[in-house]
């Protein structure tokens, strides 16, 4: 089968022109790593077709130091640049005069996507480098973003902590209840998060030597409506702004209480100490599951001791307790230095599964540092 590159250089050409509002001649600085979606997208293809420059980055964002990355926007003249949640989260626990080292004067705009962006990191950045912070939601699947604020269009709209957005144009966004299928309209209702067909350019056609397989996974959720489901869970707001909750496989019952992992972590997220945070479901014989929390502090000296690990355990128990209620309040929280992440900063949620449920962590070949996947048992077993 012929590959649709007319109808992907369409789609990165639109979402530049209407999202990015990149401009020809201006510089566009994309961090991902070049082998994911977003890497040949936006650091390819995306900038050249809109006649910008464009940074080919290979690296971690403290090294040589964690002000590297604004160097280059200072070297470059960098207008819009395009990162991760989790890239973000990382620079929380640097020096935070790393920020504030270079002039960002060329920068318009920060875009952040990959995973859902929780209200704290988003408001921590927009206020260290004193930029707007766009966030937009996509996959892989889809090849450009189903949903942000795009400015091109109306230069009115702002942006909202928390949420990627509204649909782009071209996505035909419905949440559907997970269990009658029915299409929900009212504001904050929970349901998967679905597209309604035909699919705009850019976006896959088939699963390659597999249509079957491609019509059975994303398309047969739903009896009743024709819809490729994202296996995400999202809510819409009085205004319009969605939110995702995370991954429908991804929810946690506990004592028949549905919770979504990202939930919880939002509300993990909202100590001032916490720079990073995991929440999986782990398997338990009285409750079902059991959620436990990892956390990455600011300030490792705050658990450096047993003393210091039980009372920021207890504060941060209090903090979801009066975001989301008890009812989500992790079995444990745990304190760790690093996460086990992919090296292009996707957290591996089911490797630390494994490892709270003494299973095997399955292939890693992907994991950014081995010896992150040791520093969580070692954290499960004290």
């Amino acid at each position: 089968m012929q590959r649709d590159t007319g109808g992907h250089a369409v789609a990165l050409a639109a979402s530049m022109d209407q999202l990015f509002c990149g401009k020809p001649g201006e510089t566009f600085f994309c961090t991902s790593d070049i082998g994911w979606v977003v890497g040949h997208s936006y650091i390819v293809y995306g900038p050249l077709l809109a006649g910008m420059s464009t940074i080919v980055y290979e690296g971690l964002p403290i090294r040589p130091d964690a002000a590297i990355w604004w160097k280059l926007v200072e070297q470059h003249q960098v207008s819009v640049m395009f990162s991760a949640p989790t890239a973000v989260r990382v620079l929380k626990k640097q020096d935070p005069d790393c920020l504030k080292r270079h002039d960002l004067s060329s920068l318009k705009h920060l875009f952040l996507a990959g995973e859902p962006l929780d209200e704290p990191t988003a408001k921590w950045i927009s206020d260290a480098i004193g930029k707007p912070i766009v966030d937009n939601y996509w996959q892989t699947e889809t090849g450009w973003p189903i949903l942000s604020v795009p400015r091109g269009i109306d230069p009115s709209l702002q942006t909202r902590f928390g949420s990627p957005g509204f649909a782009m144009p071209g996505y035909d966004v419905r949440l559907l209840d997970d269990q009658t299928g029915e299409v929900l309209t009212q504001p904050d209702q929970k349901g998967v998060l679905t597209l309604g067909y035909p699919l705009p350019p850019g976006c896959l056609q088939t699963v390659w030597g597999d249509d079957q397989r491609f019509v059975k996974t994303y398309w047969s959720s739903f009896a009743q409506h024709q819809v490729y489901n994202t296996f995400d869970w999202g809510i819409r707001d009085a205004d319009g702004y969605h939110f995702i909750l995370g991954r429908t496989d991804d929810v946690i019952n506990v004592a028949g209480h549905r919770l979504g992992t990202r939930e919880i972590e939002e509300a993990v997220s909202a100590h001032p100490a916490v720079a990073e945070v995991a929440v999986v479901g782990v398997a338990d014989e009285l409750k079902g599951q059991v959620a436990r929390a990892f956390v990455v502090c600011r300030d490792p000296a705050r658990v450096a001791d047993e003393a210091g690990r039980k009372a920021l355990e207890a504060e941060v128990m209090q903090t979801v307790d009066q975001q989301i209620g008890a009812v989500g309040r992790p079995a444990r929280v745990h304190f760790v230095n690093v996460l086990p992440k992919t090296r292009s900063g996707k957290l591996l949620r089911r490797a630390i599964q494994a490892v709270c449920e003494g299973r095997a962590t399955g292939d890693l070949t992907t994991i950014e540092d081995p010896a992150a996947i040791a520093a969580l048992l070692e954290a499960v077993q004290r």
